[in-house]
């Protein structure tokens, strides 16, 4: 549809349907825009979380289980 067949098409419109046009065209709009997330912060957690050295080692009767 051509920008002037959907003009002559709203054109025709009673007020209150053109208001819901207008209405929708901006929830469109809206939708476009890109969100502004809060970019996140590095390094929040660090030295709250401690890994142990034998974190990697076998697990002691893990064969136990099998």
């Amino acid at each position: 549809m051509t920008d002037a067949q959907l003009f002559k098409e709203i054109s025709s419109l009673p007020e209150t349907l053109k208001q819901q046009v207008a209405d929708f065209i901006a929830f469109l709009k809206k939708k476009r825009e890109p969100s502004h997330k809060k970019e996140r912060q590095l390094g929040l957690a660090k030295g709250k979380i401690i890994i142990k050295d034998s974190f990697d080692d076998p697990i002691a009767d893990f064969d136990a289980y099998q």
